[in-house]
């Protein structure tokens, strides 16, 4: 039987109510606005019953135990050796309550939704938010609960291509799509459900995979890539150095004397075009010699980079 489903356009009718939200309760904003714009939920005849609210949420709802998660996925070979001690599992009254909790949650939300759709107040935005989270807490009950199936479908199944942590991605997608379509009033289990629909993702994994393969045989190969990150950054740094040099020497802030400006600016070619010149060139211009050149140049520069360390390189 396909679900029922209410559609509505979130954000064309709640804005006034979204801003009340978000200044009483921030919480609640966030929530109001994860509600997605249809719900769909398994009809029951017990949803319409008087007491329903009472018998699945009240204080005297039956309690249910889920089922500890000890199981970590890890590389494929270290996955294939199954426990020998069995997995604690839910009962079949037990995985019916719990899927009839989720779905009589998303059919009471849809009804407020409806109800929002036409005429929009505060206190339904609460009512709204109230049902989201119990259906929230009520899907990630019945996720944890069946996770186990999608590891045992995975060391199951042998793909070429396709990495053992892949197949738990693509079965933990099919997962919560037949967590969404189940009906309990069939009388299956849900087990019997899900693994049909694991094992059907990983048919169209396979698939896909085998496709990729035919037009891109060539596999990407990490190792044989080189970056330029490090090249460009560099090059980056190199010019943002030049141009805050090139600011402090034009504003003149470490007070070099003109022959300590001429000798940096022609040294390292800041303010023209060209190669820089060397000490004998810059010696002749100046009537000095190279080894004088050299310690007026030594001299500019550790000015140039007191200056440079306070304006620039202050953590």
């Amino acid at each position: 039987m396909k679900s029922h489903e209410a559609t509505i356009e979130t954000r064309s009718y709640c804005s006034d109510i979204a801003e009340k939200l978000f200044e009483q309760d921030r919480g609640l904003y966030d929530l109001y606005q994860r509600i997605p714009r249809a719900i769909s939920y398994m009809p029951h005849p017990s949803f319409d019953e008087p007491g329903a609210e009472e018998r699945f949420f009240g204080p005297n709802a039956a309690e249910i135990h889920l089922p500890g998660w000890t199981d970590f996925v890890q590389a494929q070979e270290q996955a294939e050796t199954p426990k020998k001690s069995p997995r604690p599992r839910l009962k079949a009254g037990q995985e019916a309550e719990l899927f009839l909790r989720f779905n009589y949650a998303r059919y009471r939300l849809s009804l407020v939704v409806e109800s929002q759709q036409e005429h929009p107040t505060l206190g339904r935005a609460r009512e709204m938010c109230r049902w989201f989270r119990r259906v929230e807490e009520t899907q990630s009950a019945v996720t944890e609960a069946n996770l186990a199936l999608v590891v045992a479908m995975a060391r199951r199944t042998r793909i070429p291509n396709v990495d053992f942590s892949e197949l738990i991605s693509e079965g933990n997608m099919a997962l919560l799509r037949s967590i969404d379509k189940f009906d309990v009033r069939r009388g299956f289990k849900f087990s019997t459900y899900a693994c049909r629909a694991i094992l059907k993702s990983f048919n169209r994994l396979a698939s896909k995979t085998g496709r990729y393969v035919q037009n891109f045989p060539a596999s990407f190969e990490p190792e044989m890539e080189r970056s330029d990150y490090d090249v460009k950054k560099h090059d980056m740094q190199r010019e943002d150095s030049v141009d805050s040099l090139r600011e402090i020497l034009m504003q003149n802030r470490a007070n070099l004397t003109e022959t300590e400006q001429i000798v940096v600016m022609d040294r390292f070619a800041i303010g023209s075009e060209g190669r820089g010149r060397t000490l004998a060139q810059v010696g002749r211009r100046i009537g000095l010699t190279n080894e004088r050149v050299r310690q007026i140049q030594k001299h500019a520069l550790n000015k140039l980079r007191t200056v440079m360390d306070e304006e620039y390189f202050v953590a």
